[in-house]
């Protein structure tokens, strides 16, 4: 029979985009389940908030700054991580940055800053983090990541690109990771309701959600809540050794329909925020 190291019941743990949305809940729902949680993510006074609702119920945050577009950032982070908590088990990936961009008439820039965030820092992090937990044959990588590697969307040419680079990166690590005791796993979640896109011209956003429905991205105008995106990391942190949950697709159910003959209602254009598969500030 093979052998693995086991969870221990204290698991260090780093996340990404901890200041809003999915990163928030995740960090969340794993400070519920015991562990110290170490809260990354630019704005620091979202983190002191995330770590004061954390603690209230019991649990051990530590908020860090973190700025994945900054290498100096990522280093500082790394150190004040291990310094609050040791080696860090499990590091969730749920920060994210998005904009409104045209494949068309292309911003060089704006496509630069997204894969800096969603894709380079990640690197970083996993990079600094990773080699400790293949010395200890213990750990979780969480990748989460976004519908839009299998569906993307107009407006999103630098998300998308990210965000199927992320997956590669991933599945890669996956297969280098093989035998070691470290797992690395995929969340990818459908439309969820969280604030990236929420400071878009108003226009953008009708637009943007209007081509959901042009392309048939949008089936029904239900959002996931960031709280379900979190409880499917926990579920992929807390499955036993020797199980892979290698990729885990979240997707909003829909809405009950009392005549299932009539036309499924779509997304909404009108909606006063954009809905997006990430997690929070970088």
């Amino acid at each position: 029979m093979p052998t693995f190291v086991p969870h221990p019941e204290r698991r260090p743990t780093v996340v990404t985009g901890a200041s809003s949305g999915i990163g928030r809940a995740t960090a969340v729902a794993l400070a519920a389940a015991g562990h110290p949680v170490v809260l990354g993510a630019r704005r620091g006074d979202r983190l002191e908030d995330t770590a004061e609702q954390i603690r209230a119920a019991g649990g051990e945050a530590h908020p860090v700054r973190l700025d994945l577009a900054d290498p100096a950032s990522v280093e500082a982070f790394v150190k004040g991580a291990r310094e609050a908590v040791g080696e860090v088990d499990v590091f969730v990936s749920a920060a994210g940055r998005s904009v409104p961009d045209s494949a068309v008439d292309p911003n060089p820039d704006d496509f630069a800053a997204i894969v800096e965030v969603n894709l380079l820092g990640v690197q970083r992090l996993v990079a600094s983090l990773v080699p400790a937990m293949v010395e200890r044959h213990h750990g979780d990588v969480v990748f989460v990541t976004s519908e839009m590697v299998r569906w993307p969307r107009v407006r999103a040419s630098g998300y998308a690109a990210s965000k199927w680079g992320l997956e590669g990166y991933a599945r890669t690590l996956q297969m280098e990771l093989e035998g070691t005791g470290v797992r690395a796993s995929i969340v990818q979640p459908g439309q969820t309701v969280t604030e990236m896109g929420s400071d878009w011209d108003p226009e953008v956003t009708t637009e943007v959600l209007g081509e959901w429905i042009r392309w048939g991205v949008a089936r029904h105008h239900h959002f996931l809540h960031p709280d379900a995106v979190a409880g499917a990391v926990r579920t992929v942190v807390e499955t036993p050794p020797g199980t892979h949950l290698t990729l885990v697709e979240v997707q909003p159910e829909a809405p009950i329909d009392p005549d299932p003959r009539s036309p499924s209602p779509s997304a909404s254009p009108s909606a006063s925020h954009s809905a997006s598969q990430q997690g929070g500030d970088r």
